[in-house]
């Protein structure tokens, strides 16, 4: 039968795919078989067997796509330690525009070299660290402060088989809105962690919490104080922060690395255990595929660009030289991998993708 315009119907398309199937399974039949029977009594199953086939095509052509993704979390062993990232979403970022220390030709040179353009998709990860004897998260997302795609990290978490309550200690790496949204509810008062302890830099906290230091910056920074503040008050007001101000070890293999430059109290976290080592660098860096190749290439989120720019050649000749794991805040999901020097620049080499199988040994 023909619809209004001559194409087949559903109907007329199944009976013409199971007309061409059966002469094709008849066809391959001989017609002068060795067995002394005739074969058309295989005629009736190799028909309605096309015709599965034919139904079977039309309603998978017609099925909707439901999208999204697995949950976000990826699990993998530092030592005798397990490490899980966390998505906290995506976000689109005109990175063309915010890369400083070079152009937007260069930048969208550089992300055409990776099959990548501007707005570039953009991960907010965080990394929750078991230790064994403690539960630490290190950033903790964005909550709603940066727009609706971006809020997942403590779904994730549950959906790893943790809950915000098992947390017992968070570390900021910086106190910017996608790393300090999360630990607040959207009512400004619940507290999304009731039994950790919120530890950062003394010299972030000083800055990102201070009203007279926020009506001293330029209007175009004090959303970032205003989101630092709203955070961290509930913590704040129920003495459940505390800061350090010199490198040192927190818990039992987890210690603080001061990395100011992004912002004035930014810190990386490094994470040992049984010789294996990880280190957690936060806004280190921000688009692996413009940052890696060149280092030099800063963002305009930098508080201090210069310093912003040798933490980060620092780190990777570091991390290239000695082959440890890093775990970046921006870098795609799950944003942990190794560098190797690759001309001027680096290469980096995403972690080899692990089952995490408990009975492997």
């Amino acid at each position: 039968m023909l619809r209004a315009g001559g194409s087949l119907g559903n109907a007329g398309a199944a009976l013409a795919l199971t007309r061409a199937g059966f002469r094709y399974a008849a066809h391959l039949i001989p017609t002068e078989p060795r067995m002394p029977f005739a074969y058309r009594p295989f005629k009736a199953p190799l028909a309605a067997l096309a015709l599965f086939f034919a139904a079977a095509t039309l309603a998978h052509a017609a099925g909707p796509m439901p999208k999204g993704q697995a949950p976000g979390w990826y699990r993998m062993m530092v030592g005798s330690f397990e490490v899980t990232a966390l998505s906290d979403g995506t976000v689109d970022l005109p990175v063309d525009q915010l890369l400083t220390g070079t152009t937007p030709a260069k930048v969208k040179a550089a992300l055409a070299r990776a099959y990548l353009k501007p707005p570039l998709e953009t991960s907010v990860n965080g990394f929750l660290v078991n230790t064994g004897s403690k539960l630490v998260l290190i950033d903790a997302g964005a909550a709603g402060l940066f727009g609706p795609t971006l809020g997942k990290l403590v779904a994730h978490l549950r959906a790893s088989g943790y809950t915000p309550e098992q947390v017992d200690e968070i570390y900021l790496t910086h106190l910017h809105a996608d790393h300090v949204g999360g630990i607040t509810g959207a009512d400004g008062k619940t507290l999304v962690f009731p039994n950790a302890t919120v530890r950062l830099h003394a010299k972030e906290a000083g800055f990102w919490l201070d009203q007279a230091t926020m009506d001293k910056a330029p209007e175009g920074m004090k959303d970032f104080f205003k989101g630092a503040m709203a955070s961290m008050k509930p913590y704040v007001d129920a003495g459940k922060v505390k800061t350090f101000d010199a490198d040192g070890e927190l818990v039992p293999g987890i210690r603080a690395m001061s990395t100011t430059g992004h912002t004035p109290g930014h810190a990386a976290y490094v994470v040992e255990s049984n010789g294996a080592k990880m280190v957690m660098w936060g806004d280190l860096m921000h688009v692996a595929a413009v940052q890696f190749p060149d280092p030099s290439v800063t963002i305009q989120f930098d508080v201090t660009t210069k310093a912003a720019r040798a933490q980060r050649v620092k780190a990777y000749a570091d991390a290239a030289k000695k082959g440890y794991f890093v775990a970046v805040a921006h870098v795609p999901f799950p944003g942990i991998g190794q560098l190797r020097p690759d001309g001027k620049g680096y290469r980096w080499l995403p972690a080899n993708y692990t089952a995490n199988n408990p009975a492997a040994k």
